[in-house]
């Protein structure tokens, strides 16, 4: 049986920054859908995203035609209150995650892959640790769930979805950052984007977005292990 290398210190305190924020995160949606749900009972309809949403507020609090009653307006300022709040502590933490990263030489490698922006690359570094806890990039994947299942029988092998083991929120970052890539896949030429456009040809969109965040987790365990750069060539024939 293998181990992984126990975390450091650092590594512990920047792993519970994200988790704070991952949290706050989703109580800030909560708070915001409480919102959307309350003013439609007086027939206002919220815009679709959450800075739009922090913009009507006070545009229906000052509108005295809307059919808010007084007390509702006193409850509606302490929800807007209170989703400004939670926004401000997670501005707190993107900045205090932002500045560890200039710090790590280690996460600052990692923006050097498509699809890893500064949250991505925080986790990542914390996730791979000195990368010895892995013989390939193969097991790193496979540790947080982007491998996929196997139900093997009578010698004939047989793949299933990913696992969706070990680490979510990671596992959620890589995803999203692969979907952005895709989405930009057709404005590039090089290979990766040529490997993205070929795969989109028979796959469905959801394969090919699981397949790239596979991709990029075992070449941020490479980055991490050989401690070279990333090279966009060797990352599509991979």
């Amino acid at each position: 049986m293998r181990f992984v290398s126990v975390k450091s210190s650092k590594q512990q305190d920047i792993k519970s920054i994200h988790r704070i924020r991952d949290k706050l995160m989703v109580q800030k949606a909560s708070k915001a859908n409480q919102i959307r749900g309350l003013v439609s009972e007086y027939g206002l309809v919220a815009p679709v995203g959450i800075n739009k949403l922090r913009e009507a507020i006070p545009l229906w609090l000052e509108d005295a035609e809307n059919g808010l009653s007084a007390l509702f307006r006193l409850l509606l300022r302490d929800l807007f209150d209170d989703l400004r709040q939670l926004q401000e502590r997670v501005d707190t933490l993107d900045t205090l995650i932002e500045k560890e990263v200039k710090n790590d030489p280690v996460a600052r490698s990692l923006l050097e892959l498509r699809g890893i922006g500064i949250l991505c690359a925080s986790a990542l570094s914390c996730a791979i640790g000195d990368a010895k806890g892995y013989r390939r990039g193969r097991g790193f994947a496979a540790s947080i769930g982007l491998s996929p299942r196997q139900h093997s029988t009578g010698g004939k092998p047989r793949l299933l979805g990913i696992s969706k083991r070990g680490d979510g929120y990671l596992r959620k970052l890589l995803v999203h950052g692969a979907r952005s890539v895709i989405r930009h896949a057709h404005r590039h030429d090089d290979n990766l984007s040529k490997w993205i456009e070929k795969l989109c040809a028979f796959k469905h969109i959801n394969t090919v977005t699981v397949a790239l965040a596979n991709k990029t987790a075992r070449a941020a365990w490479a980055m991490v292990n050989t401690n070279e750069s990333n090279d966009p060539g060797l990352i599509a024939s991979a």
